[in-house]
């Protein structure tokens, strides 16, 4: 065969392959074209979608495969864009090293820890950080029923309500021994150190709003501070829902987490203020200038010394988790077997 003709079969094959391939999305674009109107009441729907989002990204044809393409296969659109839309920024106590990461690849704390400062997406030995994600869906009537259909309590106040949570691992967990009390026999705090360590921050979108709560280790903190100490040491139970923030602070050690940091009294405000009100005494006595204006608040925002921004954040389904990695053996119990999975309004841990 000449080179003309072997360059004419070459040109014929490409264009082939770029047929099918335009072929193929139509197909796969018609499908989700359609399902989309008959979703809610049609058998087998979302395994359709799901197929369908493999295909397209497989082939390179959807923006949205890289960053929430599982997501999309095991939540279609719809939810999958509000998984990513309500993760949490993770901002971790100052002197922190470790990362939450795939249990699946990393369970040590070489490939465990990251930088301690700045602005951190990878642990020291590349692991991305990781958040595994679970959605119980009260919304509809036709939810509520694929929701009890697997196990998941719809009932009472959770009808109406969208729960996305999202579960942290890291390696260990390393709690607040000092309060610890001294007794004979084994110790209260059964928590104090474990190999393993999952810690939880829920999201519920209701009709009133989004609200948040994160977990310690015997129930949900709202904010931080010396008033969840006994709750992170897993002494007492705090349980709190409270307006979302979109960030999930996390303690050192225990990895205990509350979706709203206290300010931290700040002395030089505190000076500032004493001064400004000196200064407004003799400007009502003199009438030589109008008062200063006192600041609004005597305490400063926690810096954001060492955090990971949400949308360094990845975000795996623990729906598509298989077999081998649902049955993994942890220190502590895993997110799928725990009461607050099946049922997002639980208190415990």
């Amino acid at each position: 065969m000449s080179a003309e003709g072997s360059r004419s079969l070459a040109r014929q094959a490409g264009q082939s392959t770029v047929e099918w391939i335009g072929l193929v999305f139509i197909v796969t674009v018609l499908i989700l074209g359609v399902t989309a109107g008959v979703r809610s009441w049609l058998p087998g729907v979302t395994l359709a979608e799901s197929i369908a989002m493999r295909i397209l990204c497989a082939a390179g044809m959807s923006s949205t495969c890289a960053q929430s393409g599982d997501l999309v296969a095991a939540y279609g659109p719809e939810l999958a864009a509000e998984v990513e839309k309500d993760a949490p920024q993770i901002v971790y106590e100052d002197g922190m090293g470790a990362v939450p990461v795939d249990f699946r690849s990393c369970r040590n704390q070489r490939c465990g820890s990251g930088p301690d400062s700045g602005k951190v997406s990878r642990s020291y030995t590349g692991e991305p950080v990781v958040a595994f994600v679970h959605v119980v869906d009260c919304r509809t009537a036709l939810s509520r029923t694929k929701g009890t259909a697997r196990g998941y309590d719809c009932s009472g106040e959770r009808t109406g309500n969208l729960y996305v949570q999202y579960w942290t691992y890291y390696y260990n967990s390393s709690s607040l021994r000092l309060l610890q009390p001294v007794v004979d026999g084994p110790p209260l705090n059964q928590h104090a150190y474990h190999d393993d360590d999952w810690e939880g921050y829920q999201v519920r979108i209701g009709p009133d709003g989004v609200e948040a709560r994160a977990s310690s280790h015997h129930g949900y903190n709202y904010g931080g501070g010396p008033g969840s100490w006994l709750s992170d040491a897993g002494l007492v139970q705090r349980s709190a829902w409270g307006p979302s923030t979109g960030r999930l602070y996390v303690s050192g050690g225990s990895h205990a987490g509350h979706a709203w940091e206290h300010r931290r009294f700040s002395v030089r405000r505190l000076g500032r203020a004493g001064a400004d009100l000196g200064v407004d005494g003799y400007a009502l006595a003199s009438s030589r200038r109008p008062p200063a204006e006192l600041p609004r608040h005597m305490g400063v925002k926690p810096p954001k010394r060492r955090w990971t921004p949400s949308s360094r954040l990845e975000l795996v389904p623990i729906e598509t988790l298989d077999a081998g990695a649902l049955s993994t053996r942890f220190a502590i119990t895993p997110p799928w077997d725990k009461p607050v999975y099946s049922d997002p309004e639980s208190q415990g841990t």
